[in-house]
């Protein structure tokens, strides 16, 4: 038996690809709209973008830059072989910008009165990373 091999028969974790430029920016105080203009890709920058605005009662604001973060995750994911379901580990720190778009998404959907986004989002997080789930509320 293989060390790792994954007993239940669902796909194994997807873990995005390292992209430590955005996220050393943004720990040194780089703005985060300076971040994500110089890395468009990066969910992590988009995803601050999004605390950010939640934080300033910008929850309009918030929900697109949500929006964006979430799909450029998406579209990460699927370069990094995900097919539309599995686990996407909180634990591996790249996909952390991803998770965190798609809590802050589910977090503005609620605020706006988007109560199927809101499900849905928070039910994929959960399906995701029950991990992320627990530690972003």
């Amino acid at each position: 038996m293989a060390i790792h091999e994954n007993l239940l028969g669902g796909p194994p974790p997807t873990h995005l690809p390292d992209d430590p430029e955005p996220r050393e920016m943004l720990a040194t105080g780089t703005a985060p709209a300076d971040v994500a203009a110089k890395y468009p890709t990066s969910s992590l920058a988009w995803a601050q973008l999004a605390d950010d605005a939640f934080e300033a009662g910008r929850v309009v604001e918030s929900y697109a830059y949500a929006r964006t973060g979430y799909h450029r995750g998406l579209d990460a994911l699927r370069r990094s072989g995900w097919k539309g379901h599995g686990p996407v580990p909180w634990e591996h720190e790249p996909n952390r910008g991803f998770l965190r778009a798609l809590h802050a998404l589910a977090r503005a959907a609620q605020a706006i009165g988007e109560q199927e986004e809101y499900d849905r989002c928070s039910a994929f997080l959960r399906d995701s990373s029950g991990t992320a789930a627990d530690t972003l509320g």
